[in-house]
């Protein structure tokens, strides 16, 4: 495998990131059973938007991006959003990366991300970089929103 380089996201990777973000969360749209989720259903223009606003990381190998994250700091707290790791690679540890690259690049002394209580790849994924769930909304359809938290500094 090609090394992967990590890297800050910028305005003009919108076209790939929107690539990669469909490719990634169509496993999620299948376990809930909902083709209409925000991730599916964003346009290049939202995105584009977006990421004029958002801090990020992309994960790069041979020029594709391969993974990406996106987030906003708030009143000391690092809100994460949109974890998407390419389906091919996925397990090879990209998303772990994406989230010390994050975590080393705020001054927030606390990291929320939230996921799905049916993602339990995400929920793992989460609890073992040292996130701890905080709240589940529930979604009236018995799932819930998990959001979990992790102390930074």
């Amino acid at each position: 495998m090609a090394s992967v380089e990590i890297r800050p996201i910028t305005p003009e990777d919108a076209g790939q990131v929107l690539t990669l973000q469909r490719a990634a969360f169509v496993s999620e749209a299948q376990i809930y059973g909902d083709p209409d989720q925000p991730a599916l259903t964003q346009t290049l223009a939202q995105l584009a938007a977006e990421l004029r606003g958002a801090r990020g990381f992309v994960a790069t190998q041979d020029g594709r991006i391969v993974g990406a994250l996106r987030a906003t700091e708030r009143d000391d707290l690092l809100q994460i959003g949109r974890i998407a790791v390419g389906p091919d690679v996925q397990g090879e540890g990209i998303g772990g990366r994406l989230l010390d690259a994050i975590e080393s690049a705020t001054t927030c002394s606390e990291a929320e991300l939230f996921t799905g209580s049916l993602s339990e790849a995400n929920i793992a994924l989460y609890t073992s970089r040292g996130y701890r769930e905080v709240e589940r909304i529930d979604q009236g359809d018995g799932t819930a929103q998990v959001f979990l938290r992790k102390r930074l500094r």
